[in-house]
């Protein structure tokens, strides 16, 4: 076993843990290997948020197999880890992490030659832990039991091939959004101490990086034990706001931006700690999914469309032009055309700097999978274009505003066209220049028109 692949589908959380992979493999004396070169291990970080995220999973495990049908195929993240019947169907000679503790050990026996079994604990033996499952070679281990679980992904000192680098602090759900699979697949609501993320954070602005984007799989339960705000004291955290006081201070950490929110985890002393240190950027994720009250209620998100338009008010009396992004699902079940009209009512309101727009599809494993009152296909379509359209329309006018102002870019290449990320994340492509300039560098651009893709700029 000497090289090693790895495939990432789905979130931010997903990509941290595949670097936490990547370096914990290089640690046992693997090599990455480059297509069209034939790693001896494969191994694919899966998402299972929608069926459409399974079926890219399962596609990478069969492209795996038919480039290098000799290799070992771990499968890990989040589809090993429920049972909807998604994986029964796969082949020999594949491992199956359905408790990501057995990962980082999984991967060590496999990587001295120890672990050539599918590793698998199907539903019909899930109360017997020491199941065993043979391979195509007769070889064979133990389900759990023979696992040593000592081992674990280690803390990353670098992002590789990234400008910007995520650092996960949170995981773990248990809020049931009626049509989420996640609080299925990472049930255990747990955070990293605050001393591990400075540390790591140190490490990573050490390997070069600029840009520090802290996530979570609920980033703004940090340091509770549940992300029901009802289980909270006085029904409100400010530990997030106090971990990136902390983490703001640490030397040469030029940019700190935050992964997604919701609307109720901008606090007070959040916006206060925005306001106090410039190298947190404007810029706010606040999902809100749908602009109606009933949908909301139907989806069991813990606010309503009054509380984010206050808390989209207060960030901006607060800070200088935030950029405001969100997610928007359009056609869940029940959704009415006057609930949609809603939605595109408090999308203008707020004046959204992006929307990324999702349509309902039933999730098996979800509450919404078995309601009643679908929404048709067409109507779907229809209001997913309407929302695409007034998404463009509302970035344009977001980014308009700045043109004749003075924009920091993070530059993400240093060949070509030139391009990066500004404070408020909307790409800036920069006209040509003489001047040898670096990947990963900051300089500041005056904005002078707004392109087809993103802002043009003037290298100052």
């Amino acid at each position: 076993m000497k090289t090693f692949s790895i495939n990432t589908l789905g979130c931010k959380v997903n990509q941290y843990e595949t670097q936490q992979i990547h370096e914990l493999l290089e640690q046992l004396g693997l090599h990455k290997c480059e297509p069209p070169k034939k790693p001896d291990l494969f191994v694919i970080n899966t998402c299972c948020v929608t069926h459409t995220a399974s079926a890219k999973s399962r596609q990478c495990i069969r492209k795996a197999q038919k480039l290098n049908p000799d290799a070992v195929v771990v499968v890990c993240g989040c589809l090993p880890t429920v049972q909807i019947s998604e994986l029964n169907n796969i082949s020999k000679n594949v491992h199956l992490i359905g408790d990501r503790e057995n990962l980082a050990e999984t991967l060590n026996q496999i990587a001295h030659g120890n672990a050539t079994a599918l590793c698998f604990q199907s539903p019909q033996s899930s109360s017997n832990t020491n199941t065993i499952i043979k391979a195509e070679n007769d070889s064979k281990i133990k389900f759990k039991k023979e696992l040593n679980n000592h081992l674990t992904l280690p803390p990353l000192t670098s992002f590789k091939g990234q400008t910007r680098a995520f650092l996960k602090v949170q995981d773990g759900c248990d809020g049931y959004c009626s049509y989420c699979i996640v609080p299925k697949t990472r049930p255990f609501v747990h955070n990293k101490p605050v001393k591990a993320v400075i540390q790591e954070a140190k490490s990573l602005v050490k390997a070069g990086h600029r840009e520090i984007v802290v996530t979570g799989v609920f980033l703004g339960a940090y340091g509770q034990e549940s992300v029901r705000r009802k289980n909270w004291p006085n029904r409100q955290n400010d530990n997030l706001a106090i971990l990136l006081d902390k983490m703001a201070k640490i030397p040469h950490l030029a940019r700190i931006r935050l992964s997604s929110l919701e609307p109720a985890d901008v606090t007070p002393q959040l916006l206060d700690t925005f306001c106090k240190h410039p190298n947190i950027m404007p810029h706010l994720h606040l999902s809100l999914q749908s602009g109606s009250d009933a949908v909301l209620k139907k989806m069991c998100r813990q606010y309503n469309s009054d509380t984010f338009r206050e808390k989209v008010e207060s960030a901006k009396l607060m800070l200088d032009r935030p950029a405001i992004t969100t997610d928007i699902i359009v056609g869940f079940p029940g959704e009415t055309e006057a609930d949609f009209e809603q939605t595109i009512e408090l999308a203008k309101d707020v004046g959204f700097a992006k929307m990324h727009v999702f349509s309902f599809s039933p999730r098996k494993g979800t509450a919404a999978a078995n309601m009643q009152d679908r929404v048709n296909i067409k109507a779907i379509k229809e209001r997913s274009k309407i929302l695409h359209g007034l998404n463009t329309e509302l970035s344009q006018k977001f980014q308009q505003q700045f043109i004749g102002e003075t924009a920091e870019i993070l530059l993400e290449n240093d060949n070509g066209q030139l391009y990066g990320r500004s404070e408020r994340y909307f790409m800036v492509y920069l006209e040509k220049t003489k001047k040898k300039l670096k990947k990963n560098e900051l300089i500041r651009a005056k904005l002078i028109k707004y392109g087809e893709h993103g802002m043009c700029g003037n290298i100052l």
